[in-house]
């Protein structure tokens, strides 16, 4: 695609950059158009930099969002930016000056805190390495020693959400229902746990299986991708969710972020 057709947003930060580009995604995603490129710009320091962005977005004729914390880099960014005539969205700031003003506090001005190595951040690490080792039913000991149990036939979403779950700090265990398999018993072991189904559309599941097919270059008509099939799997797995008496999710029509949402509720309703 030509540069002068690409839409771009430039996503900057004295940290990371992590929280600009996660505000510019949400913002692409409520617009048709996949003619959008975010470029992310971490781990700014000096006034030439702010500058140079900004020069860089007057000529792609993009905008940007920025997370910066040091006043002076702010400042520069703020008043450049309307010099050069381009768009920037202070994504902090007006949160920032919020608080100063309702509580009569003052900020620490130090880029990177959201992302210090607290207890927090290696609880995270430690919640996507168990993810990965309890994915997919590989080991049924990660059943009972979960936050969150995921159950669902393939490709609910089991092993995306699991991770996303995992990168806040939940642990999480997925485990794939299919009608030929007897269910371990851990998973219906009593436990302080949160056990979730996930269902969706027949149609829409039998459209994601043939294309999972066709993308590992195996047979569109097989057996797995048969709609008469998925028809019975979810038959299955309803029954089973019935037994186990948890909460079941349609994610038919349901982002990743909004299905953790739900069970991030519930998870905390259950205390």
């Amino acid at each position: 695609m030509a540069l002068d057709s690409q839409k771009m947003i430039y996503a900057c930060s004295d940290a990371l950059g992590e929280t600009a580009e996660a505000v510019a995604k949400a913002t692409v995603r409520q617009f048709a158009t996949e003619s959008v490129k975010i470029k992310r710009y971490g781990g700014i320091k000096h006034e030439d930099e702010v500058k140079g962005i900004i020069r860089e977005a007057a000529r792609t004729g993009g905008f940007i969002a920025y997370t910066l914390v040091q006043p002076e880099l702010r400042e520069t960014m703020r008043e450049e930016a309307i010099r050069a005539g381009v768009k920037a969205i202070d994504v902090m700031g007006p949160m920032m000056q919020a608080f100063i003003d309702t509580f009569n506090d003052s900020p620490k001005y130090q880029p990177g805190l959201l992302h210090e190595m607290d207890d927090h951040y290696y609880r995270k690490i430690e919640a996507i390495e168990f993810a990965v080792r309890y994915d997919d039913g590989k080991d049924v000991r990660g059943l009972q020693q979960a936050q969150v149990v995921l159950v669902g036939v393939s490709r609910t979403s089991k092993t995306p959400l699991s991770i996303f779950l995992a990168h806040k700090g939940i642990r999480t265990a997925n485990y794939p229902i299919t009608p030929e398999v007897k269910p371990p018993d851990e998973l219906f072991a009593p436990g302080d746990r949160l056990i979730v189904g996930l269902t969706m559309n027949p149609e829409r599941l039998l459209k994601i299986r043939t294309e999972r097919l066709r993308a590992l270059g195996l047979p569109v008509h097989a057996h797995y991708a048969s709609l008469d099939r998925i028809e019975r799997e979810l038959a299955f797995a309803a029954a089973l969710m019935e037994r186990l008496g948890c909460p079941v999710i349609d994610v038919t029509e349901k982002a990743i972020e909004e299905t953790a949402g739900l069970i991030m509720e519930r998870l905390s309703d259950n205390g």
